[in-house]
């Protein structure tokens, strides 16, 4: 039998990809496990804001579709690329370990975000950084920027001061020492689920969803499900900057999160904590505080604006 992994074609994603069919093989050895390769909306569009073109689930849509075809048994996916909701017929088969969900400066000639010169330009593809970097240094100039992992680490040298990338890719790719600075969550909240894999499957292949439940990490599991219950709950279908992170301590799960303006300006921020088994309702619950302290306001405000960032350099 032969097991085909869905998958974009971005470097992080084959590695990705890769990971499961080893994880795959160790656990049945002898069995055939291929990449089926694809090409997404988000990996086409590449001179606009991923914000203005719809935001969630771009780089999703073609490999579910394979899915739901049945041209592949699993979807691997980046968690954080991940809409609240799936397509039907399909289940989040199972969530393996985390990888570092922190967010990495890389910087060659400056090194952290302190040394930053006033008015530096730092690129980022992501809202969420951009508003929290122009709260932390409202001085900066933040700027769009596309392409794959290596693409972007190369503009941190080519025009710009600093880049600002998922720390996890960086270190799945074998570039971590390109992070120059670290953020830690209380400066910086991670995206929704960032450093997690979703292994996606068709909701009637038990065959499949047996396969991949070895591959679960019930740790991860639930810090993704507090998180996710945020997202659901928050998102609204707008494209806003949005930060969410769990982590579990002393037996609870813990979700932090935060709704920003686009310009840095207005951050609303919450906490809650309760037990493993209620880690969605807390995600939830943490979306109501927020929604409560005025962050429907922003995502009102927010609604058709796109980005606040600079137009991406050609």
């Amino acid at each position: 039998m032969t097991i085909r992994i869905a998958t974009r074609r971005s470097p992080l994603a084959k590695w990705q990809a890769n990971h499961v069919a080893d994880r795959l093989r160790t656990n049945e050895p002898g069995v055939d496990v291929k990449l089926h390769e694809l090409v997404t909306r988000g990996d086409r569009i590449l001179e606009v804001p991923l914000a203005q073109v719809g935001g969630k689930g771009l780089f999703v849509k073609e490999i579910e579709d394979a899915l739901l075809a049945k041209d592949a048994e699993i979807a691997v996916h980046s968690m954080k690329d991940l809409p609240a909701l799936l397509a039907e017929g399909l289940v989040l088969a199972a969530v393996p370990e985390r990888e570092d969900p922190r967010d990495a400066l890389c910087s060659p000639k400056h090194k952290t975000l302190a040394a930053l010169p006033k008015g530096a330009k730092v690129g980022t593809s992501s809202l969420r950084r951009g508003a929290q970097l122009k709260a932390l240094r409202p001085d900066l100039q933040i700027e769009v920027i596309r392409g794959n992992v290596e693409t972007r680490l190369r503009k941190a040298s080519e025009g710009l001061d600093a880049v600002v990338l998922a720390y996890a890719g960086l270190r799945r790719l074998g570039l971590g020492a390109h992070a120059t600075y670290v953020f830690p969550p209380e400066e910086m909240l991670p995206a929704v689920a960032q450093g997690a894999l979703a292994l996606e499957a068709r909701a009637d292949d038990a065959a499949t969803l047996k396969r991949l439940a070895r591959l679960e990490d019930p740790a991860t599991r639930i810090r993704v499900e507090a998180e996710r219950g945020f997202l659901a709950r928050i998102e609204g279908g707008c494209q806003v900057p949005i930060a969410g992170h769990a982590t579990l301590e002393d037996g609870e799960v813990v979700m932090r999160a935060l709704v920003a303006s686009l310009d840095g300006t207005r951050v609303i921020r919450g906490e809650r904590r309760g037990s493993h088994a209620d880690a969605r309702k807390l995600g939830v619950a943490v979306a109501e505080e927020l929604l409560s302290k005025g962050a429907d306001e922003i995502l009102r405000e927010t609604e058709g604006k796109g980005t606040a960032l600079s137009a991406p350099k050609r």
